[in-house]
């Protein structure tokens, strides 16, 4: 059964809560902007991709229930109607969150829809909703494929840069954060391409950071793992540099592989806290350093990596964590406990830094892998992305 994080139909919107992770399987219903902006902001739903959606489908998902009964008008918001309203919800969502550029994207490209809805002859705010409507669907639908896309160009590309001659024509690989179905509308960016080498039975392992201090890895991406029946191992941040370092060829582990919320017209990266150091452990041991991201997530518009506004969250994030209780049996092995609890690690009133990306100077990166392909960088070492956009 195939892992859906956002479950949509015309006038309905859900998301599988992902702070209830890995332990409990909550989805929770988006019927406002408001809904959909505290979801983002909370983390509730997190990664690029899946933050644009939600966003979008938000105001869908409303106005779908307004064309169909005139009623739910008021949760979208302020006393507006029409073009107006999905103008202002889709400014109030683009607040939610300021580093991924997916949402920013998604706004233009919507706002773009509904401009061109009011200038058709005849146009009425129910036409103009059903433009937008049909617009944040076919974001959904296009995502999943791109995800798919992605899988298919970064698997090729490895295969083709990797002795796979052994174990068994096996290849084993790290990735950070989570990337998967979880992050995206479906499949995944960089998790996409450790599914596309498993499906064709080239993958010995995946090897899955903690992602401290939010836990993106122990608690998703290892949620994500096991229900596809991926063979994977989790390691701490900190052991990052033991597992490239082992000196063992049946290993062979032969790339890094990471996400992105803002790729620069540079191809710097901002990434989930924690990416830059794995990219410089990357090139001191030699491995490829590959960044998965769809279009929607490099930014033009942004010269490079010293351009782009890194979130900085509450140091509670650092100091404390949550999870359910266990208790352990006098053979050792752990029961888990129903509720959820708040532990202190350290003391808060220490105060801690907690910036939630970090940005990857493009040139510890060897590849970025999008919907497109894969691009390289050129003989002078820089990414140009221009033939990505002819089209």
């Amino acid at each position: 059964m195939v892992l859906q994080a956002i479950r949509y139909s015309r006038g309905s919107l859900q998301i599988l809560d992902q702070l209830k992770l890995p332990h409990e399987e909550i989805y929770r219903d988006i019927r406002t902007a408001q809904d959909a902006w505290d979801a983002i902001h909370s983390m509730q739903v997190r990664g690029a991709p899946a933050i644009a959606i939600v966003a979008a489908l938000s105001i869908a998902a409303c106005i779908a229930r307004c064309n169909k009964n005139g009623a739910d008008s008021a949760l979208l918001g302020p006393d507006m109607t029409g073009a107006d309203l999905i103008y202002h919800n889709l400014r109030f969502l683009l607040t939610s969150r300021p580093t991924a550029v997916n949402l920013a994207d998604a706004v233009k490209k919507l706002e773009k829809v509904v401009r061109q809805a009011q200038q058709q002859a005849g146009s009425t705010d129910y036409s103009i909703n059903e433009a937008y409507i049909q617009a944040a669907e076919q974001m959904l639908v296009d995502d999943v494929r791109d995800n798919e896309n992605i899988g298919i160009h970064g698997a090729d590309w490895i295969l083709r840069r990797t002795d796979t001659a052994f174990p068994a024509g096996k290849v084993s690989v790290l990735t950070h954060c989570n990337t998967g179905s979880l992050a995206t509308a479906g499949y995944g960016t960089a998790l996409g391409i450790i599914r596309s080498l498993h499906s064709r039975n080239y993958l010995k392992r995946a090897y899955y950071t903690e992602t401290r201090p939010y836990n993106q890895g122990s608690r998703l991406t290892g949620y994500e793992l096991m229900h596809d029946n991926i063979p994977s191992q989790m390691i701490t941040d900190s052991m990052a540099a033991a597992l490239l370092g082992l000196k063992r060829d049946a290993e062979n582990i032969s790339c890094i592989i990471v996400g992105a919320d803002r790729v620069a017209a540079n191809g710097d990266t901002a990434n989930k806290i924690g990416t830059y150091a794995l990219a410089v452990l990357a090139k001191w041991h030699n491995v490829k350093f590959i960044v998965a991201a769809p279009r929607t997530t490099i930014d033009l518009n942004t010269a490079s990596g010293d351009d782009i506004i890194i979130e900085e969250r509450k140091s509670l994030e650092v100091t404390t964590m949550r999870g359910p209780a266990v208790q352990r049996a006098e053979d050792g092995s752990l029961s888990i406990g129903d509720s959820v609890h708040e532990i202190a690690i350290a003391a808060d009133q220490y105060g801690a830094w907690n910036p939630a990306f970090d940005v990857t100077c493009h040139t510890l990166i060897d590849a970025i892998v999008t919907e497109k392909g894969v691009l390289e960088k050129d003989e002078s070492g820089e990414f140009y992305f221009g033939k990505l956009f002819a089209d």
